[in-house]
């Protein structure tokens, strides 16, 4: 199995180290300058535009971030790039942005957002655009039908599931992705232990990050049942959460 300590050696900072979009808002160079500043790895979310690039977006919709109407799916990546966010100065940043500004400096854990019918190509254009870049960065997504693809088109790239649940049905579904090369796993810290954690940690001696985490009971649940955290709302370097 692929060494993947730097995945789980320093707190992951998701969607960036934004201040929970007061000022620094999610998934925006502004957060990701932020994080690697701190040497806190970066979590964040991709979406394919309709011209075929790959922009750093959470929401599939774009009015909670952009304040504008339509889908990211809809746009092209320059169009995306004149929105801002939150009214601030920033914009919807390109993956190729991301990579430029982080270079290296911090690992990168980039979550693939799918959508039946719009997302074709988004695994290969993330996977060449990580080809030609020299740090540490992984992929991962909720979404099995991408999962499938990331051996074929990001081929050497640590791929990992992003899952929540407890219940019988939905932990069998995550069992059944193990026939498809992942390397990891990101789950959701409220729904820890359970028996797919307890297997891939315990058994396969698979790495285990949790999300999201905001408070003591959270940062102690992880660390009980899995090897490191995806963060928001505090600094974990500082002094503990309530």
């Amino acid at each position: 199995m692929t060494d993947l300590a730097w995945l789980t050696a320093r707190p992951i900072a998701h969607r960036g180290l934004h201040d929970l979009n007061k000022q620094c808002w999610e998934n925006t160079l502004s957060a990701f300058e932020r994080a690697a500043q701190r040497g806190y790895a970066i979590e964040c979310d991709v979406h394919l535009t309709a011209d075929g690039d790959v922009v750093v977006f959470h929401d599939n919709a774009l009015d909670r971030l952009t304040g504008t109407e339509g889908y990211v799916w809809q746009r092209t990546a320059a169009e995306l790039g004149a929105l801002r966010i939150g009214g601030t100065a920033d914009h919807v940043p390109t993956l190729h942005e991301l990579l430029r500004l982080v270079d290296g400096r911090v690992p990168l854990v980039i979550e693939l957002k799918g959508i039946p019918g719009k997302d074709d190509g988004l695994v290969a254009k993330v996977g060449a655009a990580l080809r030609d870049y020299h740090g540490k960065a992984a992929i991962m997504s909720f979404d099995h039908w991408l999962i499938r693809d990331f051996a074929r088109h990001a081929p050497g790239i640590p791929g990992g599931l992003t899952a929540w649940g407890e219940k019988d049905h939905e932990l069998e579904a995550h069992f059944s992705m193990l026939a498809h090369g992942i390397s990891f796993v990101s789950y959701a810290v409220d729904h820890l232990p359970n028996r797919f954690v307890g297997f891939v940690r315990g058994r396969l001696g698979m790495p285990v990050i949790t999300w999201t985490v905001r408070d003591r009971n959270a940062v102690e649940r992880t660390f009980a049942h899995a090897d490191q955290m995806t963060f928001e709302g505090f600094l974990p370097d500082e002094a503990p959460v309530a």
